[in-house]
């Protein structure tokens, strides 16, 4: 597989995510990789890609809490603290659902992102599935935030200008702590106090 096309056509994209292809797409934070949670030959290729050991979660990108809903069971005080913070740059562990694929929980977990950004919505909302959701990077290496600076290959490469950079931060909703600090890291912080 070769780098990749790269253009602008979310809707080409969708087509490869459903084809069981891997997409790489912009979002708040970096560019990251899409494929659908539910062909374990897009995941195989997406676990590939990054040189990531299957042992290591990767995360999964919804573009609504209906869709989350699906996914994840929450209590109401999780979906208080959840909807206080999405859509937006944090990816927040909660309890899986059976239909997601062990390969993306740990300990029964799944992280979840609901992205702040219109092309990453208008991806997902056109392949109809949830995306993996994870840097379009060689693990270890930085994440790319613009679409020159991607290393790894794709069937697809949606160019959505320069991200923010700061990767989100992600919380374990259910054991109520911080597993990475990164964006709106204060206003985790704010909502864990008083989940």
């Amino acid at each position: 597989m070769r780098r990749g096309l790269i253009g602008t056509d979310i809707r080409k994209a969708a087509e490869i995510i459903k084809k069981n292809g891997i997409v790489i797409y912009p979002t708040e934070t970096v560019y990251g990789i899409g494929a659908s949670i539910f062909s374990d030959d897009a995941l195989k290729k997406v676990f590939a890609a990054k040189k990531r050991d299957t042992r290591k979660p990767v995360s999964v990108a919804v573009s609504g809490f209906k869709m989350m809903d699906e996914l994840v069971v929450m209590s109401e005080k999780e979906r208080c603290f959840v909807e206080k913070l999405l859509p937006g740059p944090v990816t927040v562990l909660l309890k899986k659902k059976e239909k997601v694929p062990d390969i993306l929980s740990s300990a029964g977990l799944v992280g979840i992102r609901y992205p702040d950004h219109e092309t990453t919505i208008r991806l997902i909302e056109l392949a109809g599935v949830p995306i993996t959701s994870t840097s379009a990077n060689i693990s270890g290496e930085a994440p790319p935030v613009k679409a020159d600076e991607i290393k790894i290959s794709a069937d697809y490469i949606i160019d959505g200008g320069e991200c923010k950079g700061e990767p989100s931060t992600v919380v374990d909703v259910v054991n109520r702590k911080i597993i990475r600090k990164g964006a709106d890291y204060e206003k985790v912080i704010a909502a864990l106090l008083d989940l």
